[in-house]
C-alpha cells in the first residue's frame, strides 16, 4: 500500500466539484489526490509552493558557497581605499 504523505486527502471527484473549497480546507497544507484511493497528484495552494521554492533555491545557494569555500584561499586582500 502507497503511503500519502499529506493529512488532507480528497478524491478526483471531489476535486473537480469545488477545488477552491477544497484549498481552502486545507488551510495551507498538501492534499493528496487520490483515484481508486491511491495517491496520484498532490495539491498545494499557491503561496505553499511559493516557499517551497525559495527554501529549495537557499538551499542550492547553500550548496555553492560550500563548493566554493576553498576558494577564500586563492583571494586577494583588497582595502576599499584602494579602490
Amino acid at each position: 500500500m502507497e503511503s500519502v504523505l499529506a493529512s488532507c486527502s480528497a478524491s478526483i471527484s471531489e476535486l473537480k466539484k469545488n477545488p477552491s473549497a477544497l484549498i481552502e480546507q486545507s488551510q495551507g497544507e498538501p492534499i493528496a489526490i487520490l483515484n481508486h484511493n491511491k495517491p496520484t497528484a498532490y495539491l498545494i495552494p499557491a503561496g505553499t509552493y511559493e516557499a517551497l521554492l525559495e527554501k529549495i533555491e537557499d538551499h542550492q545557494l547553500g550548496l555553492i558557497v560550500k563548493e566554493r569555500q576553498h576558494e577564500k584561499k586563492l583571494a586577494i586582500k583588497v582595502s576599499l581605499d584602494d579602490l
